[in-house]
């Protein structure tokens, strides 16, 4: 294994730790993300529902809370996992908050439960951003 795939694997592994913590009692699709951050350090969050489902949470705005609540600001790159074989992408409100702390290149990893991995970059899932 190279540097790259020892790295994809620490956030894929981080992911499904975070994952195993998410509360989905109403839809049972568990999500973790895992993210790095420019500090170095990898930031974890996991999907939070809640009974008014406009109020649940995503996995990814979690862990970039996380990453901000640790005084980080900017996304190397994030690891979304998802609870069965399929890719689970970013939502739209999803793509824009990571966009916000990310660039047009940053890698977002998409991982299904069997650790198939799928890596497109911002850009690619969100061509049309808003910037500042």
């Amino acid at each position: 294994m190279n540097k790259q795939q020892t790295d994809l694997q620490i956030l894929f592994n981080a992911a499904l730790d975070v994952q195993a913590k998410a509360h989905a009692p109403y839809s049972d699709y568990r999500v973790g993300s895992a993210l790095v951050a420019e500090d170095g350090n990898t930031y974890t969050g996991c999907n939070v529902e809640n009974v008014s489902f406009p109020l649940g949470q995503c996995a990814e705005g979690n862990a970039l809370a996380a990453m901000v609540a640790g005084g980080a600001r900017q996304v190397r790159e994030i690891l979304i996992a998802s609870p069965n074989e399929h890719f689970c992408s970013p939502c739209g409100g999803c793509r824009q908050r990571i966009f916000e702390f990310a660039s047009k290149d940053t890698l977002v990893h998409m991982a299904t439960s069997e650790g198939e991995i799928k890596t497109l970059t911002m850009n690619d899932i969100l061509p049309f951003a808003f910037e500042q």
